[in-house]
């Protein structure tokens, strides 16, 4: 389980089925818990007011690298968890679900 400043949009998103695609350390020693879900985050200021997250702690991260992946989500300051997406760039649309 990631952080409580991210749990309940990992247990949203869980409820919903969404798929989760990878969960463990990420890129080394500055990650902790980052889960990747099967979905593209259209508006996560939005979903963070929608579900009440602390915005102090969290940031939003963004990344699309041409040799070296792509990921677009949630990321805990504090605690080094994330929560990601696939990054909105790299889909076609409506080739995933789009999560508001």
């Amino acid at each position: 389980m990631t952080c409580k400043h991210l749990s309940k949009l990992e247990q949203e998103l869980i409820h919903k089925a969404i798929k989760i695609t990878y969960r463990g350390q990420a890129w080394g020693d500055n990650c902790r818990e980052w889960v990747y879900f099967e979905c593209i985050f259209v508006d996560l200021e939005q979903t963070m007011k929608r579900l009440e997250l602390n915005q102090e702690k969290l940031e939003i991260h963004s990344h699309y690298g041409t040799h070296d992946g792509q990921e677009h989500g949630l990321v805990c300051k504090s605690c080094k968890d994330a929560i990601m997406g696939i990054h909105p760039a790299s889909m076609e649309q409506g080739k995933f679900l789009k999560y508001v």
